[in-house]
């Protein structure tokens, strides 16, 4: 376990800390009817959980896939007439096209 993997968990355990304490902070508002921002520590621990975050997810290394040209999953679809853009297989085209939207009348 490397200092990246320590720092994201620590950053999400402060994250998880000042959302309880933030929680905790509005429930005792409510009682005193006073509102106000949360307080200080509760914002730092916001900032200091967030940047462990943020240094953790580009710390630690991961291994790449490289994309292969000529799989079967990057074949081209179709080709328009013009020729300007090529449309190739990609999650969006699980997604409704704009022919399926038009209302029926």
């Amino acid at each position: 376990m490397g200092i990246g993997y320590a720092a994201g968990v620590l950053g999400g355990a402060l994250l998880a800390h000042a959302a309880y304490a933030t929680i905790q902070y509005r429930a005792v508002l409510k009682i005193t009817e006073e509102f106000s921002r949360p307080p200080m520590d509760v914002m730092m621990q916001l900032l200091l959980g967030l940047a462990l975050c943020m240094w953790a997810g580009l710390a630690v290394p991961t291994k790449f896939l490289s994309v292969l040209p000529h799989s079967e999953e990057n074949r081209i679809v179709s080709l328009p007439a013009n020729l300007d853009f090529m449309i190739f297989n990609h999650r969006g085209s699980a997604l409704l096209s704009d022919a399926d939207l038009k209302l029926k009348t």
